[in-house]
C-alpha cells in the first residue's frame, strides 16, 4: 500500500512502488484530467503538480510521492465553480481537441503560483514542454495571462466568506 495526499485528501492505493502516478490517477481514484500522452515525458499531457512543481504523472514512480501533496486539475476546481485557472482557459476558448489542456493548465498553475506576474517569455517557456498538436497556441497564452489576471484580483479581493466572481 501506497500512500498519497491527492488534493488535499489521503489516499491508500494498492500499487507496486514503481507503478507510474497516471495510472494510479486513471485507474483507481477515477482523476481522469491528466492523460496519457507518450508515456515517456515528452507530450506534458499527463502533468500535475508535486509540492508547487510540474511533473510528468507517466514517469513518475508512486514511491517518490510519499509524503507529498499532488495536485491535479480535479483539485484546482469544479465544474460548477472552476477555479481561475480553470475560468480562463474557458473563456479564452483555448481548447479545441483539449487533450493537451489539463498539463498546460497544471503547468501554467505552478508558473503562477511561483510567480503572479510572470512575463509573456516566461510563460513560453514554462509551457514549452508541452506538445498541442491543434495549433491553440496564441488562446493558450492568452488564457494563461488571463488567468495571472484572475488570480490577482481573487488575491486582491477583501475576504467577505464568499467567492467574488470576475468578469
Amino acid at each position: 500500500m501506497v500512500k498519497l495526499n491527492i488534493n488535499g485528501q489521503q489516499h491508500e492505493v494498492d500499487a507496486e512502488p514503481d507503478t507510474p502516478l497516471l495510472y494510479v490517477l486513471r485507474d483507481q481514484l477515477a482523476l481522469n484530467a491528466a492523460k496519457y500522452g507518450c508515456g515517456l515525458g515528452q507530450c506534458g499531457a499527463c502533468t500535475v503538480i508535486v509540492d508547487g512543481e510540474a511533473v510528468f504523472s507517466c514517469t513518475t514512480p508512486v514511491l517518490l510521492l510519499e509524503g507529498k501533496k499532488v495536485t491535479t486539475l480535479e483539485g484546482l476546481g469544479t465544474v460548477a465553480e472552476p477555479g481561475p485557472m480553470q475560468r480562463a482557459f474557458i473563456e479564452e476558448q483555448a481548447a479545441q481537441c483539449g487533450y493537451c489542456i489539463p498539463g498546460m493548465m497544471m503547468r501554467a498553475q505552478a508558473l503562477l503560483a511561483r510567480n503572479p506576474r510572470a512575463s509573456e517569455e516566461e510563460i513560453r517557456a514554462q509551457l514549452q514542454t508541452n506538445l498541442c498538436r491543434c495549433g491553440t497556441h496564441t488562446r493558450i497564452l492568452r488564457a494563461v495571462r488571463r488567468a495571472a489576471g484572475l488570480m490577482q484580483t481573487a488575491e486582491a479581493a477583501p475576504a467577505t466568506g464568499s467567492r467574488s466572481v470576475v468578469r
